[in-house]
């Protein structure tokens, strides 16, 4: 197997809104290298990029060397990418060549790529493989949607999470309290358990980076509101979603540390796994950490806690996949790769190691599901129709700078009391409005 092998530093460029929309209208565009690639022998070597490198590197290393042996031939050169620098390592590529031959792509970016012709359709390969049939449903129709081109497919699935709510059951118990299994719960448990004084906190708040979608997961799920679009307007700043978001904002240094303000999901982990936070959210991308820092019996995690009306509400999650570049000159070889790790036995693998829902049916159904509840649960929750599920915008080419850089220092001033809760949601709903009004121009167009 080839060692791991570092990608050759370039500086991050920027791809213009309006770059992108126009290329989605003409369908065209520069892929960096001058060609469109080929086929290629189905032997040699190919190149991967890992769109979570140095967290999933262990269990990539795994499924490669199983490759390998299975293909001979083919010699993978993997290359671990960090996730919060992938976007902008795949935007720099495009700009200026280097390309990989297949490589992670989430849902946040796939438009992205998509619009700037990087990658290649996979419904008809997949149609012409041991796949064909083999995806769970709710993930395709995700990643047709996140491509922004209609009914076809610019990534195979591998791999959706959930939002989670994590509690110290421990903790819950030396209090007697229930499980946090509605909002009500929720709060209470948030109260109960905070001594500032012994640096004890119910909750922990995410203030840093990934802040928004944790802010809208407990927005929509308090307000109960279903539908992220009334019409072409965003339902964000909904009133309802504005008391939810102040009820929300309003635990920061009652019921959570005042560092949370800056707070990331590596420093939430941290604190829940040191017992000094009684209950934190992520998603299941998380789970195997607790499990090894705590074991099975000091935690657990639930999908959101549900409203009055005992129905629960999330904000989906992005579905992760692997593309195949358009640029490649060996696609026949790297498809195989694609086909290899979507396959039942490594998704299977994949997935148990990161925690994660399978996209591939056969390893959906695995054993180790039940073990993993928070993982059994999150999969019930999208599939068996017990959770209303709001669709965020992945498609919109400048969904990642809004949810991100244009707003997370805003969610900050909220949670300081530099700004309000309508000032920020008005101004989150503006931008939302205008990039879906520019979109649906591009698509008139195209």
């Amino acid at each position: 197997m080839t060692n791991s092998r570092s990608s050759r530093g370039r500086a991050a460029t920027a791809v213009a809104l309006t770059a992108v929309l126009a290329l989605t209208a003409t369908g065209c565009g520069d892929d960096g290298t001058g060609g469109s690639g080929s086929e290629g022998s189905g032997k040699g070597t190919i190149t991967f990029w890992d769109n979570n490198g140095g967290v999933r590197t262990a269990v990539w290393q795994e499924i490669i060397k199983d490759f390998e042996a299975k293909h001979p031939d083919i010699d993978v050169r993997y290359v671990p990418i960090p996730s919060e620098d992938v976007q902008s390592k795949y935007d720099t590529a495009i700009a200026g060549g280097g390309l990989p031959d297949v490589g992670g792509v989430g849902a946040a970016y796939l438009a992205n790529m998509v619009a700037q012709n990087a990658l290649e359709p996979v419904g008809e390969r997949i149609e012409g493989s041991s796949l064909k049939g083999k995806l769970v449903p709710t993930m395709v129709e995700s990643v047709k949607s996140a491509g922004g081109r209609g009914d076809e497919m610019y990534s195979v699935p591998t791999s959706a999470s959930n939002g989670v709510l994590y509690y110290r059951t421990d903790l819950f118990k030396a209090a007697g309290l229930a499980a946090p299994t509605t909002w009500d719960a929720f709060y209470t448990a948030a109260a109960r358990l905070t001594d500032a004084r012994k640096n004890k906190f119910g909750y922990t708040i995410r203030g840093g980076s990934g802040s928004i979608a944790q802010a809208l997961d407990a927005m929509y799920g308090q307000s109960g509101i279903t539908e992220f679009w009334k019409g072409d307007r965003t339902t964000v700043n909904d009133p309802k979603n504005v008391a939810a978001l102040k009820k929300y904002v309003a635990l920061y240094k009652k019921a959570t540390p005042e560092a949370d303000v800056n707070n990331d999901f590596k420093k939430m982990n941290a604190q829940f796994d040191s017992g000094s936070i009684a209950m934190m959210n992520h998603n299941l991308g998380s789970y195997t950490d607790h499990v090894e820092a705590l074991g099975t019996d000091k935690f657990a995690g639930i999908p959101n806690p549900v409203g009055p009306d005992g129905v629960r509400v999330q904000v989906s999650n992005p579905v992760d996949g692997l593309g195949l570049f358009r640029a490649g000159k060996n696609k026949a070889a790297a498809w195989k790769f694609i086909e290899f790790a979507a396959s039942h036995a490594s998704n299977s693998k994949w997935n148990r190691s990161a925690g994660a829902i399978p996209a591939n049916t056969e390893a959906a159904g695995d054993a180790w599901l039940n073990e993993a509840r928070a993982t059994k649960l999150g999969a019930t929750a999208l599939t068996d129709g017990s959770t209303r599920i709001v669709q965020l915008p992945y498609y919109l080419p400048d969904w990642n700078k809004i949810s991100k850089s244009e707003n997370e220092p805003n969610f900050q001033r909220v949670l300081l009391g530099a700004m309000t809760a309508e000032k920020f949601l008005d101004t989150l709903a503006e931008q939302l409005d205008a990039a879906q009004a520019e979109w649906n121009e591009q698509l008139k167009k195209g």
